[in-house]
Formats: C-alpha cells, structure tokens, sequence
C-alpha cells in the first residue's frame, strides 16, 4: 500500500492552513473529493493533512455533516494559578465581568465546605470569564466575609489572587479540585453563548491559605468547545521503607 511522502503532506497542510485563515470560524469546507481535484493530490495526502489540522483543533469533523473551520482549545494547566496569569501567559487578554455579589449566612454545606460556623457570613459572587473578549467560563465563588471586609463587584475585574495578596494579604498556598463533564443549564449557556448542547467541563475546588484557612469554595462551568485541561504528572518518590509488600 502506498504512503503519503511527509512532502507532500506539509505543502497540503500549509494549503489548509491558508484556507482557514480567509475563513471565519465555523466555516464548512469543500468536499475532500473537491480539495483533491482542486489542489491535484490524492485524497489520502490530504486526509492525512487534514487529521494533522484535527488533532491541533484547527479542523473538527462533523459526521454527516462535513469539516469545519475551528479555533484551537486553550490548555489551561492544573496549578494553584489564577485564569488572568493563565491567559497572559498564553498571550491572550484576559477579563471578567461580575454578574452577581450577595451576601448571606453560610448554610450547612457551606460551612462544612468553608470549615467555618453555621450562620457566618460569606460573601458569593458570579464572575463571567473572558478571553480576548470571548466568554470562556462562568466561575461562583463563596468566601468567608471576614477575610474579605468591604469586599463590591468593581473590585473583582481583575486576579482573585491579586487581590487577596494586595489587599487582604492573603496567600494562597494550596487547593483541591474535582473536574467532570457537565451540560450547562440555560442561563449559563446564555452567559457562554454557547447552546445547551454544549457539553463543559465543571470544575469545583477549593483554597487554602499558608496559615490551612479554607479562603474560597468555587465552581467553574468551563467551555467544552474552546477548553481543555492539562496536568503535570511526575511518578511516585520510591518507598524509604525497605522489604514493603506492595
């Protein structure tokens, strides 16, 4: 069986990259039948090109349906850092827009969450996540009031972290968090502008302080189609006990 040369297969690519850069996003592309034709190629040549546009989510595949134009997912890392440093880091601009701020008495779930009293205060805000103007994720965070005094909307434009370090001189120094696949409810899919049957990733989790205070309890519905979560994964440090069974 004949293989593509690899040659081939980048002056292809590059032909569809240049396809997709005069395309806006979601733009539907010819027919493989008709690239082939147009470009004089075989249709495995520019299979293979395509896979390659696929897997870098520059292409997505729509079975019955044919191959869109996309924009590629933002990996963001599992590490006790904020979504603004994240984006910057990535070159992207990042920001928020704060769409709820209340504040209430901790119910049961909430002050085991937050390991404070029954009844304490605690403030609660809903905070949209951009990225160069993009909605990105819709995060709700609850903290304890007493950590957070004189805390409004205006002051949550821009790093959570920031801030708690700036101004409360409060740092993070650990946290937990759960990831699952979730479909957003409709409200959040407005927020998203994304449709319901949009699958996102949930993400809940929580911070600890350097003096082991509980700061914050969060939930983040997070874009599927423009999300993707990476995590640095080292092996286990040899056991010090020798003889162990295990």
């Amino acid at each position: 069986m004949a293989t593509a040369a690899p040659g081939k297969i980048a002056e292809i690519r590059a032909r569809l990259l240049d396809l997709i850069d005069q395309q806006p996003e979601g733009t539907i592309l010819p027919s493989e039948r008709e690239l082939a034709a147009r470009w004089q190629v075989a249709r495995m040549t520019l299979r293979r090109a395509m896979d390659e546009l696929v897997l870098q989510d520059l292409l997505v595949r729509r079975q019955g349906s044919g191959t869109f134009t996309s924009r590629p997912k933002i990996s963001r890392r599992l590490a006790m850092t904020s979504f603004t440093e994240e984006m910057l880091r990535r070159g992207m601009k990042p920001a928020s827009r704060t769409l709820e701020l209340r504040r209430h008495r901790a119910d049961r779930a909430r002050s085991r969450q937050l390991r404070i009293p029954l009844g304490d205060p605690v403030v609660e805000f809903v905070r949209l996540r951009l990225a160069d103007d993009a909605p990105m994720a819709v995060e709700r965070t609850t903290v304890p009031e007493r950590y957070v005094p004189g805390l409004t909307a205006d002051d949550l434009n821009g790093s959570w972290y920031e801030l708690l370090a700036n101004r409360y001189g409060v740092e993070i120094a650990s946290g937990t968090c759960h990831l699952e696949p979730a479909m957003p409810d409709q409200k959040t899919a407005e927020r998203l502008q994304i449709p319901v049957t949009q699958p996102c990733l949930a993400i809940r989790g929580m911070s600890l302080d350097v003096r082991g205070r509980v700061m914050e309890s969060c939930i983040a519905m997070y874009r599927g189609d423009r999300y993707s979560i990476t995590a640095e994964l080292r092996p286990p440090r040899p056991s010090t006990v020798r003889g162990a069974i295990g």
